[in-house]
């Protein structure tokens, strides 16, 4: 690298004070923390790689596309927040180690408000393609104590890993919710979870590729739970042995997340006597949850 001359140096550093120094007034004292970190770094980062005018330009040019494939269906940013790691450090961050909690772990994209209320024991796959899958647990404080009618909310893709927003029809497929029984216990049907890539036919997918990375998601069911008194959880439940957990695409693989996936062999009863033909599984998951402060 190009030796970087004392006069270059302070010019360049002068910048940057006189860019934080512009955000003294703001009337807020977190908007002036966060916008005089982001300008420091910013710089950080521009003055250690030297960019060049071309490259800002095809970085501008990058976001700019981020934002115009961005709809009320697909959430481009998130997607890119998420392959860089800053939603699960976010998350990380704002959901600290809590006793036994269960780790909370990435939103992603496709969750939708106004799901259906499946009840104790429904079917959140609603028609999903895929083997049908038995998930069953308690929700519990810390303390040990049940949660009773703790709201658990669920959502997952389809065998041909894809969630039901993703096809552009009105389906409502693979999500629902439903609330934990009096002793906090929780029951559902829905579908075995498989891998799937994350959509990689916009910015974030070239993103993926100019680095070698893999778009691959480790399979996965998405969980939230909420319950009042207690800090809203966001998890997953990974089948052990996916072949894509040491590489999750989003790094949302936690090791406490990870479960066995029981097979069950055609004609085996089902809990809850459901006539299913040909295989079937089932997953077994409790979930804990934090006091809200």
């Amino acid at each position: 690298m190009t030796e970087i001359s004392d006069v270059q140096q302070q010019r360049e550093s002068a910048l940057v004070q006189r860019v934080v120094a512009s955000f003294a007034g703001a009337p807020d004292a977190r908007t002036r923390e966060l916008v005089e970190a982001l300008t420091r770094h910013v710089h950080g980062f521009l003055r250690e790689t030297r960019l060049t005018e071309d490259e800002w330009k095809r970085t501008i040019d990058f976001l700019t596309a981020v934002g115009h494939i961005t709809d009320d269906r697909r959430q481009e940013f998130i997607l890119l927040s998420d392959v860089l790691g800053a939603s699960m450090q976010t998350i990380t961050i704002n959901n600290a180690a809590r006793a036994n909690a269960t780790e909370a772990t990435v939103f992603g994209p496709f969750f939708v408000e106004g799901s259906p209320e499946v009840g104790l024991g429904g079917d959140v796959a609603g028609g999903a393609a895929g083997e049908p899958c038995w998930v069953e647990g308690t929700v519990t404080g810390t303390d040990g104590r049940p949660v009773p009618g703790a709201r658990v909310e669920v959502w997952e893709a389809d065998a041909d890993g894809l969630y039901d927003v993703q096809y552009g029809d009105d389906r409502v497929t693979g999500r629902g919710h439903l609330h934990a029984d009096d002793e906090g216990r929780y029951r559902l049907w829905a579908v075995t979870p498989t891998p799937y890539p994350i959509p990689d036919d916009g910015p974030v997918g070239e993103l993926l590729r100019a680095t070698g990375r893999d778009p691959m998601r480790a399979a996965h069911l998405h969980l939230m739970v909420q319950a009042a008194g207690y800090r809203t959880l966001v998890t997953h439940v990974f089948p052990r042995h996916d072949p894509y957990l040491e590489s999750d695409s989003v790094f949302g693989v936690r090791d406490s997340l990870i479960v066995d996936v029981q097979q069950q062999l055609p004609n085996t009863a089902t809990p809850d006597g459901r006539d299913v033909t040909g295989p079937w599984a089932r997953i077994s998951f409790d979930l804990v949850l934090a006091p809200a402060t």
